[in-house]
């Protein structure tokens, strides 16, 4: 391989790294498991996955979270 082929390649890896990098903030999306339930991917590595009455029942608390979060707001860490 030439020093022109192995930039080239170089160049190729650099353009394909940033493309993969520019990928990693997953848009948040929905899709149903093959044991039928709702899985939601794009928060972390593995999706979350709940039975359709575990995510009413999640819904269903979202006052209760929302009030919870801001209570302990400052016992919570984030992610960054």
């Amino acid at each position: 391989m030439s020093d022109e082929d192995t930039q080239a390649e170089l160049d190729r890896l650099r353009r394909e790294n940033a493309e993969l990098k520019s990928k990693e903030k997953k848009e948040l999306r929905l899709a149903v498991s093959q044991k039928g339930a709702a899985s939601l991917y794009g928060i972390r590595r593995f999706p979350i996955t709940f039975y359709k009455e575990e995510w009413g029942i999640i819904l269903g608390m979202s006052d209760e979270i929302e009030a919870f979060l801001a209570e302990h707001d400052a016992e919570l860490s984030t992610k960054k």
